[in-house]
């Protein structure tokens, strides 16, 4: 009979509103948007409250950094639960680029499987680690938001909070150290 790891909680405010971060000992189990049910990140048993847990500081900092536009990348270790297919798909939401975006279709198509846009929706919609695998990344093929557990204002803020980051980073870096290109064909015809 297997016995299932203690689970962690804590809350943290944001610009999205207070979230509620979970964790095991191994680590990030699920971060909930307001209001949202445990269930639905596929937590049954109540969580103990601990925002000393060092899953939950680790997490809480590296989100604290990245609303104040300080981090593009999440590095907490991460214990997810879910089917092999889910846990693909979530883990290939970490590769979209900060401040990109994809198509269900193109998340599909990086992982093997072109005609299941579909079925990388389902698994998107159950994503239980928002932000840190940036599910508010992937939009419709026609460039329209969709579907999203935080809602589509929260969805639409992230999408901007990232390409202001990415704006700022470009506007305050001097022109001297932005990468130069490199001209790799002759600009006249040679004889």
């Amino acid at each position: 009979m297997q016995t299932r790891s203690p689970l962690y909680s804590t809350t943290r405010p944001t610009p999205v509103g207070v979230l509620t971060l979970i964790a095991s000992d191994a680590g990030l189990r699920a971060i909930l948007w307001p209001g949202e049910s445990t269930r639905r990140a596929g937590i049954a048993n109540r969580p103990r409250r601990d925002p000393e847990h060092p899953i939950l500081k680790q997490t809480a900092t590296q989100l604290d950094e990245y609303f104040a536009g300080a981090r593009t990348s999440f590095d907490v270790p991460l214990d997810l639960e879910g089917t092999r297919f889910q846990v693909a798909a979530w883990r290939a939401l970490a590769s979209i680029p900060f401040g990109g975006t994809t198509t269900y279709g193109q998340q599909a198509t990086a992982l093997g499987i072109p005609t299941a846009a579909r079925a990388i929706g389902a698994a998107n919609r159950a994503n239980p680690v928002c932000i840190v695998l940036p599910c508010h990344r992937v939009i419709g093929a026609d460039g329209s938001l969709t579907g999203f557990a935080g809602g589509l204002a929260t969805k639409q803020w992230l999408l901007d909070h990232e390409a202001q980051v990415l704006m700022s980073t470009i506007v305050s870096t001097p022109p001297w150290q932005l990468p130069r290109t490199v001209q790799s064909r002759l600009s006249m015809p040679v004889a």
